[in-house]
């Protein structure tokens, strides 16, 4: 009779005078917080319905500690995948000032080259606010119109490259202006930000430029992270303070010095752009991104309390994402052994004891073909679960010799499969050995006794997310 070899399927998760003495301590701690208040601080909260990886804090069941404090009232974090970390009320629609010119740029470097020559006109040099001191007359390029545009988040540059390019989008329009932000609406869309509306190439929301506009934080990260696929965004937002060349109506030439608002351009590690936004309505705001060893998170807080607080915002939730993501290593076992193969031999973790079902009672070690294999992975998240799925075989094995996978989950999603391969040599029963097991299991079916050894799982998925110190929000 032939001997059928057997497939295992296997999960493993893991898993009055103390009136008193207390108003007393109470008084104390409030004058401690009195003394240590900022400003800059004042306001920053953790909330319910703050949600991290796409459920709500609450949800998670998570402690204070364990969450981003932060104080402005619309925030959106993602990395350059579309992995979302954290979210409060991103989808709510509200004005986002000069970050509007994030969608200006994109507009204009795909629709004219960086030599198309850019003319101020008197409107663009008379609308205030921000503004990069161009002057009615002056011509540069689009290059360095886009640096007056995005370092000191020229309003004098936006109009003029919404002029000029809105006149090369369509020659024929009346309203080179309209054509440029019917353009802007139009990307948008195309972007999927399914909650904006733009109505001028600069942001402003108040007297003669009070319009109809509006996004939200989630938008403003897809468009921050659509602009800096583009190289020449992201070299003009990375550059922090810079000197332009503009030529005046007079035919001379300067070099024009501009500074940059974003206050973590060389100051905080990582930082490269993007935006920086401030009217009444729209509070302060910041588009901010951050490259860490490539990789690129975009931190989005809109309807901040202080110009400076929008930055603290921002590098909390950096700091945050970087503090939890960790380097997960798949192989996790209190026993290890030496592998041979071909003459060369390597300390390997045991991850199993597989079952030959060759034999009544023979097991062989096993070891992932990689043993060394991690991944970035984001703690907050969950824990890990792993599911095997090897074979017990009946012929020789080999060390190496594949027996199957193992998958990981994180949250029921997926992050990793790996082969599962022997750690050593088992022979199967020769022929006269063979015949002796089925006699031996044919006598041990009346008893009921064990017919083949049993595979143990020995690989351990470690606690990554500790909840046994919960706090109460």
């Amino acid at each position: 009779m032939p001997l059928n070899s057997s497939k295992i399927k296997l999960r493993v998760s893991s898993g009055n005078s103390q009136r008193a003495l207390s108003a007393l301590v109470l008084c104390f701690f409030l004058a401690i917080s009195f003394l240590c208040w900022s400003p800059d601080s004042a306001f920053a909260e953790v909330r319910k319905t703050d949600r991290i990886m796409g459920e709500t804090v609450e949800g998670r069941g998570l402690s204070v500690a364990q969450c981003p404090s932060i104080d402005a009232q619309y925030a959106y974090v993602m990395d350059e995948d579309g992995t979302v970390y954290f979210e409060r009320d991103a989808q709510t629609q509200t004005q986002i000032a000069s970050i509007t010119k994030i969608m200006t740029a994109i507009v204009a470097l795909e629709n004219a080259e960086l030599d198309t020559p850019i003319t101020v006109s008197e409107e663009a040099a008379q609308v205030g606010e921000s503004s990069a001191e161009l002057k009615a007359g002056d011509t540069l390029t689009l290059e360095n119109a886009l640096y007056a545009l995005l370092i000191p988040s020229g309003n004098d540059a936006a109009i003029a490259i919404g002029d000029a390019v809105g006149a090369l989008i369509d020659p024929s329009s009346n309203n080179p202006q309209q054509t440029f932000v019917d353009a802007m609406n139009a990307k948008a869309k195309e972007l999927g930000m399914k909650n904006t509306l733009f109505a001028n190439t600069h942001g402003l929301d108040f007297d003669t430029y009070a319009a109809e506009m509006y996004s939200s934080a989630e938008d403003v990260a897809i468009m921050a992270q659509y602009a800096m696929e583009n190289e020449t965004f992201q070299k003009i937002s990375a550059s922090g303070d810079t000197t332009i060349n503009v030529t005046h109506a007079d035919g001379t030439a300067e070099a024009v010095e501009i500074e940059s608002t974003d206050k973590l351009i060389g100051v905080y590690e990582g930082a490269c752009g993007i935006k920086t936004g401030f009217t009444a309505l729209a509070g302060e705001c910041f588009a901010g991104a951050s490259n860490r060893d490539g990789f690129y998170l975009f931190a989005i807080v809109l309807n901040s309390s202080s110009e400076d607080q929008r930055f603290t915002d921002a590098t909390t939730l950096f700091d945050w994402v970087y503090e939890h993501r960790i380097n997960y290593v798949f192989a996790n076992s209190d026993e290890s052994t030496t592998m041979e193969i071909d003459g060369a031999s390597q300390e390997v973790p045991v991850v199993a004891e597989v079952a030959h079902a060759g034999w009544i009672d023979s097991t062989f070690k096993a070891t992932f073909a990689d043993p060394e294999q991690s991944q970035i992975i984001f703690d907050l998240n969950g824990n890990i679960s792993q599911t095997f799925d090897i074979q017990e075989p009946d012929w020789d094995v080999k060390a190496g010799d594949k027996l199957g996978t193992v998958t990981f989950k994180q949250r029921n999603n997926e992050i990793a499969t790996l082969d599962v391969v022997a750690a050593e040599d088992c022979r199967a029963p020769n022929l006269f050995e063979g015949i002796g097991v089925w006699w031996d299991r044919f006598f041990r079916s009346f008893s009921g006794a064990q017919q083949q050894a049993e595979t143990v799982i020995l690989n351990k998925t470690p606690l990554i997310n500790d909840k046994s110190n919960i706090m109460d929000i």
